[in-house]
């Protein structure tokens, strides 16, 4: 692991693969490319470096969350180093959380159409019509 002192620097896309955000460096800089994570509040190009206690915005298909850079490493390791990598903000789990519960709820009220109607599902459907025309 790189060492934490000022004088390491390491580029964003690194960082956000060694820190597991991303599969490989290349889905890492299509999302920084395409506005899908920010330093600082801003835009930012692949090649910036990344400082400590810097705030990122990464946006990551339904999610997005907010972390603190606490250490430099441009080494992918095991989930556990990478953890050690950042700490997300109590107001991104938060957020989070409430997002996913309420993905949940949604889900639960949508109809759940697996496969298509069989032979006897659409004997059904048919006579039912069928009733329901006649009344």
């Amino acid at each position: 692991m790189t060492s934490t002192n000022t004088s390491a620097t390491v580029r964003i896309d690194k960082w956000l693969w060694a820190a597991r955000f991303f599969k490989t460096r290349s889905l890492a800089k299509q999302a920084i490319e395409g506005g899908k994570v920010h330093y600082n509040g801003q835009r930012i190009k692949t090649s910036k470096n990344v400082e400590l206690d810097a705030e990122l915005t990464i946006r990551c298909g339904w999610d997005e969350k907010t972390v603190i850079v606490k250490q430099l490493s441009d080494q992918r390791r095991n989930a556990t180093e990478a953890a050690k990598l950042f700490d997300e903000t109590q107001a991104s789990l938060a957020l989070r959380e409430q997002r996913a519960a309420e993905r949940k709820a949604a889900n639960l009220t949508m109809p759940n159409y697996a496969s298509r109607p069989n032979k006897k599902q659409r004997r059904q459907i048919h006579r039912f019509k069928q009733d329901s025309e006649s009344d």
